[in-house]
């Protein structure tokens, strides 16, 4: 594909159509599959994982429904262990994806959910940041890969991106952008603003910086919790925020405007991560929310081309200020701070619910002793979870 051959925004062409890899095959990944296919500009896909029968009848699964729906794209199947990172480094090199989507994670957000409801919400006051070696172990590993194969590729990231990219970042590792967490609240923000000023949802805009913390907590509690964010909400370009009462907005998230979560919200995570990838294969520049552009910490605001997502904050929004409220986000989520050398700092009163709970207390954390704390985190876990059974 070239990457400056056609007019921005238009659909690409078939011999300049991005081939997508998808890294890691679960249930998000298998949705993003499906919608990937359904659309012309992004149906040039294939499917990386350590399974490659299992993963070849999902992809078919895919193609046949898109083939059900009148689209015909193409899928492949490669094996890829990314635990071996000069063999994926040598399979980037030969497939040469133009955009890597990285669905893979040592353990599903998902997994606690599972827990009996009362020991889940225990369990989840230590919030997200103390399960970073769960998401960056792979992520870490597959970067690695992408750099020593030379690929110029792009790398889209969903596993806990808000924090991960900026972990990499400090080494020269971040994926491009990520997907999700900030991105989930949006649609269900609009549609409240909407409400509250008696517009139409597609003629509200919203303009959200947020962590993690801050999308997980309001669709739960109906309010922001420790979490700071900045919301702009605009009519037809005009501002509005001052008639939008946030308690108000925030309250209809665990009310009128409660979704499914778990494994059926992942349809979301999907749409959103998309809308990402549809962005980027076709330059459109589109208006989209996503974790970690080009290693920021925590979500932002963001327009879509072919390099990924450049940042489009509010009016009277600074970078250097987004930033901060999104560091300050990310200590409620368990993280008090990352170095220059990649070394995360974990914060105690989170921290202090693992040690409690599972046994596990990691104050802190070197990139490179990462893989050997996940190890231990998912012996714990287990061996706590195996209570319940």
């Amino acid at each position: 594909m070239s990457r400056h051959s056609r007019t921005r925004g238009t659909t690409p062409s078939p011999e300049e159509k991005p081939l997508i890899m998808l890294v890691g095959m679960g249930d998000l990944s298998a949705k993003v599959l499906t919608m990937l296919l359904g659309d012309p500009a992004t149906d040039r896909v294939v499917l990386a994982g350590r399974d490659t029968e299992t993963i070849r009848r999902r992809g078919n699964l895919a193609l046949f429904t898109a083939t059900n729906l009148g689209r015909h794209g193409s899928v492949d199947t490669v094996h890829m262990d990314l635990r071996n990172v000069g063999a994926t480094a040598e399979t980037l090199a030969r497939v040469r994806p133009d955009i890597v989507f990285m669905g893979g994670s040592l353990q599903s957000w998902r997994v606690i959910t599972q827990l009996p409801r009362q020991t889940f919400e225990e369990l989840d006051e230590a919030q997200f940041g103390p399960w970073l070696p769960m998401h960056l172990t792979l992520n870490h590993l597959l970067m690695r890969a992408v750099r020593e194969s030379a690929v110029d590729t792009r790398v889209v990231n969903a596993a806990f991106p808000d924090a991960v990219g900026p972990v990499l970042g400090k080494v020269g590792l971040a994926p491009t952008i990520g997907v999700g967490n900030v991105a989930n609240i949006v649609p269900a923000l609009t549609h409240g603003a909407a409400h509250l000023l008696g517009e139409h949802p597609a003629d509200v805009r919203l303009r959200l910086v947020a962590q993690h913390y801050f999308s997980h907590y309001v669709p739960r509690f109906g309010d922001a919790g420790k979490g700071a964010y900045h919301l702009d909400v605009r009519v037809d370009g005009r501002a509005s925020t001052a008639e939008v009462d946030h308690h108000a907005l925030f309250a209809q998230l665990d009310h009128r405007l409660k979704r499914l979560g778990g494994i059926d919200g992942q349809l979301l995570t999907a749409s959103s991560a998309v809308r990402v990838l549809h962005g980027m294969a076709t330059d459109s520049g589109v208006l989209a929310h996503a974790p970690a552009p080009g290693g920021l910490p925590g979500g932002y605001p963001v327009r879509v081309h072919r390099e990924g997502g450049t940042l489009d904050l509010p009016d009277g929004l600074t970078q250097e200020e987004a930033v901060r409220l999104n560091e300050d986000c990310q200590r409620a989520d368990g993280i008090d701070r990352i170095d220059d050398d990649a070394t995360v700092h974990f914060t105690e009163p989170e921290m202090s619910v693992m040690k409690r709970l599972l046994g596990y207390d990691c104050p802190s954390m070197k990139l490179g002793d990462c893989a050997d704390w996940a190890d231990e985190l998912g012996r714990k876990y287990a061996a706590f979870a195996a209570g319940f059974r």
